[in-house]
C-alpha cells in the first residue's frame, strides 16, 4: 500500500524533548518505518519550520519525510498552527490529485486530522485519525492555563464522526471519544510501540550522571508542569538514600533559562533535595536506552498521559514503572504485576510505592521482568505495525465496496 502519515506539527526528524517535540514525534517515525518493513510505501508529510529544509529526506528504506509550506518556514508552536491548516490541506490535495494518491491516509494530532479531511474531500482518499491528546482532557485537568486554540473541542468531535476510522491508543481514550459523540464502532485501539531491540535489559552506554546515591529513579519527558515532575521531587523528600535524574527539556547548557527547570530546582531547594536532583536536559534517544537501564525505577506521575511512550520503554528495558493511575498507564503498567500505580499529584502514596519497590530488589526483579516480556509480547513495533495495517486494509476495502455501489 502506498500510506500517507499527515504530522503537522510532529517531525519524525525532529530533536526530542522540546515542548511540542515527544512521544507523538517517536510514535510517527517508528509506525513509519515499521510500516515499511512490512513492504509499505509511507509518505510522512509535515509542516516546513526552516527554509533551508529540502523537501523531501529519506527517513528509512520506503519512508520519505515531506516537508508541506504551510505559513512562515520558521518554529511555530503547535497550538499557533490551526491559521495554516487551511493551506496545508490544500497541498495536500494538491500533491494527491497530481500524482498517484496515497490508497490510506493517517492524520495525527486534531489539526493534522483538518488537513487530512479537506485533502479526502477532493481527492476521496480514506483517513484514520489518532488524537494522540484530546483538548476535552487538556481542558478538564489544565483549566485556563489550556493554551489550545478555541474551538478545539468540538473540532475533535467533529473530526472523529468523520473519518473512516479513529485508531485510539488506550481504552481510557474510548471512552472520551465516545462521550464526545463519535460512536463506538468506529473505534479501534492500537497502542503506541516500542523498539524491543534498542530498550532492552543489559543496554549499554555511557550513563551521565554518573551515580550517586544507593538508588536512582529516572524521570524522561518534556519539562512542563502537567507531567507531575515535582511530585516525584516532593515524595524524594522521604526517600534520604535515592538520587532523582529528570531527562528531557532543552539542552543541559539552556536549562538556567527555562522556566520549568527553574520552578523544578526552586521545589527541590525547599523540599532539601536539591543535591539529590538532577536535570540533565534534552538526551538524545539513541542514549536513552543507557540511561534507563542504569534506573532502579522509571517514574512517571503526569496529571494526565493519552498515553505515555516512556513506561513501555522502561518495561522494555525491564525497568519497573511506578506511575500515576491515569489515561495509558491504566493500560501499560499492571499494578502489582509490571509496575505500581498510584494516585495522581499524591507525593506520599508515591514515596509508600518507591519505598515499597527500593527496599525490595527482589520484588524489583520481578515486576521488571514481567515489564519486559508483556513489552516484547504485546509492543513492539513489528505487532503494533501488523494490528496497524489490518485497520488500514479493512477501511481500504470498505472505501472500495463504497464506490462499487454508488455506480
Amino acid at each position: 500500500m502506498r500510506i500517507a502519515m499527515v504530522s503537522e506539527h510532529a517531525s519524525p526528524l525532529a530533536t526530542l524533548g522540546g515542548v511540542d517535540a515527544g512521544g507523538q514525534n517517536v510514535h510517527v517515525a517508528a509506525l513509519s518505518t515499521a510500516l515499511a518493513l512490512r513492504g509499505h510505501e509511507v509518505d510522512v508529510y509535515t509542516r516546513r519550520d526552516d527554509p533551508d529544509l529540502p523537501e523531501c529526506v529519506e527517513l528509512a528504506p520506503g519512508v520519505t519525510v515531506v516537508h508541506v509550506p504551510a505559513g512562515p518556514a520558521r518554529e511555530i508552536a503547535k497550538d499557533d498552527l490551526l491559521p495554516y491548516m487551511g493551506v496545508f490541506g490544500d497541498v495536500l490535495a494538491q500533491w494527491w490529485s497530481a500524482n498517484r494518491p496515497p490508497d490510506v491516509a493517517h492524520a495525527h494530532f486534531w489539526m493534522s486530522g483538518l488537513a487530512g479531511l479537506q485533502a479526502a474531500a477532493v481527492t476521496g482518499v480514506p483517513l484514520a485519525q489518532t488524537f494522540h491528546a484530546l483538548g476535552s482532557v487538556k481542558r478538564r485537568h489544565q483549566g485556563a492555563h489550556d493554551t489550545s486554540p478555541p474551538g478545539r473541542i468540538p473540532a475533535e468531535a467533529s473530526i472523529g464522526r468523520r473519518v473512516d476510522v479513529v485508531v485510539a491508543t488506550c481504552s481510557d481514550e474510548v471512552t472520551e471519544l465516545v462521550r464526545l459523540g463519535v460512536p463506538e464502532q468506529r473505534i479501534r485501539v492500537v497502542p503506541c510501540g516500542v523498539d524491543v531491540e534498542r530498550f532492552r535489559p543489559g543496554c549499554t552506554g555511557v550513563v551521565e550522571p554518573p551515580r550517586r546515591a544507593t538508588y536512582r529513579l529516572l524521570c524522561v519527558g518534556r519539562l512542563v508542569e502537567r507531567k507531575g515532575i515535582e511530585t516525584v521531587v516532593h515524595a524524594l523528600a522521604d526517600l534520604p538514600d535515592t538520587e532523582l535524574v529528570v531527562a528531557g527539556g532543552p539542552a543541559a547548557d539552556l536549562l538556567d533559562a527555562d522556566d520549568e527547570a527553574r520552578r523544578l530546582r526552586a521545589i527541590a531547594r525547599q523540599e532539601g533535595v536539591d543535591d539529590r536532583v538532577h536535570l540533565v536536559g534534552r538526551v538524545d534517544h539513541d542514549d536513552l536506552p543507557a540511561l534507563v537501564d542504569s534506573a532502579d525505577a522509571v517514574v512517571a506521575t503526569p496529571w494526565y498521559e493519552p498515553f505515555g511512550i516512556v513506561p513501555v520503554e522502561a518495561a522494555a528495558c525491564g525497568v519497573p514503572v511506578v506511575g500515576s493511575a491515569v489515561g495509558g498507564l491504566v493500560d501499560t503498567v499492571q499494578d502489582g504485576r509490571t509496575g505500581v500505580l498510584v494516585p495522581p499529584r499524591d507525593p506520599a502514596a508515591l514515596a509508600a510505592a518507591l519505598r515499597g519497590l527500593l527496599d525490595h530488589p527482589e520484588r524489583r526483579a520481578a515486576l521488571g521482568a514481567a515489564a519486559r516480556r508483556r513489552a516484547v509480547a504485546r509492543y513492539g513495533w513489528d505487532r503494533i505495525a501488523a494490528q496497524t495495517e489490518l485497520i488500514y486494509r479493512t477501511v481500504v476495502r470498505r472505501s472500495v465496496l463504497t464506490e462499487v455501489a454508488a455506480g
